[in-house]
């Protein structure tokens, strides 16, 4: 299990450096998960000291929704203000995001190849 967690940190740790140092506008969190993503790639599967540590982590993903509960019971006369504002970005992303994705998916799909034509 310390294995894991080491392994966990470290590339976190790496993600921060990268973020201070190369990529201020990334948060090091982030860098650090692609990377240990691309480490999981590279070695073609999870050990098993990480897959405890990540299922144990996963357990208790519930709490971290605890703050944001917090802060829209505490902004909410701002939210309240600023409704139209919030749901009219929320709903153009998620337009963006949808219409982004299928163009990505469309362009990285194969192409239907022609039998016959020579």
């Amino acid at each position: 299990m310390i294995s894991g967690l080491v392994q966990i940190l470290l590339f976190q740790s790496l993600g921060e450096l990268i973020s201070k140092f190369l990529l201020p506008t990334l948060p090091g969190p982030v860098i650090g998960l692609v990377l240990l993503i691309l480490w999981l790639v590279l070695r073609k599967g999870i050990n098993a000291e990480l897959a405890m540590v990540a299922d144990g982590f996963s357990q208790y993903f519930g709490l971290l929704f605890v703050p944001a509960a917090v802060g829209v019971v505490l902004f909410l006369p701002q939210l309240k203000a600023n409704a139209v504002a919030i749901v009219s970005a929320l709903l153009i992303s998620i337009i963006l995001t949808i219409a982004s994705s299928a163009v990505v998916v469309r362009f990285l799909s194969p192409k239907p190849t022609e039998e016959g034509h020579s």
